[in-house]
């Protein structure tokens, strides 16, 4: 009897170990998976570098010394700051000269009169010693009447932290693409960092890198270099980098980014990567 209860309980002990490894399998075949996917993501992620700025809705700032003033432009409102006072005036559109890149903007309210010049000209705050692309100059004074009051110093526009993402081409010229356009490869992506004012990423068949140069509502993708590879098709690589020189303007909307210029709209659509 001993005998009977001893073998009938190891022919449950070893049913139920082989119950347990038959779950053990695909257990252990669902998890790499899983996690495969997951680190696909955060390596994604990792690559896009933080943000070295908190936006705050400006798109142009400015600042100088001795005094101490700082000006930011926005959408719906210009602010200036000096060492007495706060000065909040609705925004204006911009007098552009015909011989340089230089915007004035001329505010006047019931009780404020300024002119802003922006002129992109290199310039060193006295201060710090770092150095902008703009030079800005301040002037306003009282609407009823009082001296005029000067600022001079260093600004740069900041660019849309909306960009700052990695983008891959959708459509081009307002046809889709696809890896068979581009020798079964990626189709062409980039990763835009609005810190550096840079993008890299791939062209369809070569690595691609380059700068950005933005004003508000403007955006141009400038000095781009690349690899020198050969694919047995380089038209649609062609096509995508004349594409990417010739825009000028941009809108981000519903996860996408849309380039165009003033001859044509949407000449490169990208959709950001979630």
């Amino acid at each position: 009897m001993k005998k009977l209860l001893f073998a009938l309980t190891a022919l449950f002990l070893f049913s139920n170990c082989v119950e347990r490894k038959k779950e053990t399998p695909s257990e252990l075949e669902a998890q790499p998976f899983e996690t495969s996917v997951d680190t696909m993501k955060k390596e994604i992620k990792r690559t896009i570098e933080p943000l070295a700025f908190e936006p705050d809705g400006s798109y142009f700032s400015a600042n100088g010394t001795e005094p101490f003033w700082g000006l930011k432009l926005y959408g719906d409102k210009v602010e200036l700051k000096t060492m007495e006072d706060t000065i909040m005036t609705p925004p204006t559109e911009a007098i552009k000269a015909q011989d340089g890149n230089i915007s004035m903007y001329r505010i006047k309210t019931e009780a404020t009169e300024m002119d802003v010049i922006i002129a992109h000209k290199p310039c060193t705050n006295a201060m710090s010693g770092e150095e902008f692309t703009y030079t800005v100059t301040v002037s306003y004074k009282s609407t009823g009447g009082g001296e005029t009051v000067v600022y001079e110093g260093c600004g740069s526009y900041i660019t849309d932290y909306r960009l700052h993402d990695i983008w891959v081409l959708e459509s081009m010229k307002g046809t889709t693409v696809s890896k068979e356009d581009f020798n079964e490869q990626d189709v062409p992506n980039m990763e835009v960092n609005v810190n550096s004012n840079r993008f890299s990423g791939f062209s369809g068949c070569n690595r691609m890198t380059g700068s950005l140069f933005f004003e508000n509502g403007l955006l141009r993708f400038t000095q781009i270099a690349g690899t020198r590879m050969a694919c047995p098709s380089m038209e649609k690589e062609s096509e995508f980098l004349t594409a990417l020189q010739a825009s000028t303007t941009y809108k981000v909307e519903n996860n996408r980014l849309y380039l165009s210029n003033p001859n044509e709209e949407n000449l490169l659509v990208f959709k950001k990567i979630d």
